[in-house]
């Protein structure tokens, strides 16, 4: 089963994890976010919908990812272009793709 992790990472931590990957250390599948609010802010509860709908799917276009999640075409066109900007979804030449069967979310919440 192909995971990615979503999380948050400094540039600091993304260099070393960059670093390291090059140096033929598996680092895995990793889709970072600099807060936890641009994380929140991205991934909304009608994309996380998306990203439930297409996972392990294969290739679907807009269209068929709106009927699967029930909205309406130009609302979902919205959401999967946010997620394509965030490199969560891929483009396709049909659509979209979420190349993983599952996704995990890392990250600590720290007493202020």
């Amino acid at each position: 089963m192909r995971t990615v992790t979503l999380g948050i990472a400094s540039r600091a931590d993304t260099k070393r994890r960059m670093a390291a990957a090059f140096a033929g250390e598996a680092q895995g599948a990793f889709i970072s976010f600099a807060s936890v609010d641009l994380l929140w802010r991205v991934l909304s509860a009608r994309r996380w919908d998306i990203i439930q709908a297409v996972a392990g799917q294969g290739e679907l276009s807009i269209r068929e990812v709106a009927r699967r999640v029930g909205r309406d075409v130009k609302a979902v066109h919205g959401d999967v272009t946010a997620l394509l900007d965030a490199g969560v979804l891929d483009r396709t030449a049909q659509g979209v793709v979420f190349p993983y069967d599952a996704v995990h979310v890392d990250f600590t919440l720290r007493a202020a």
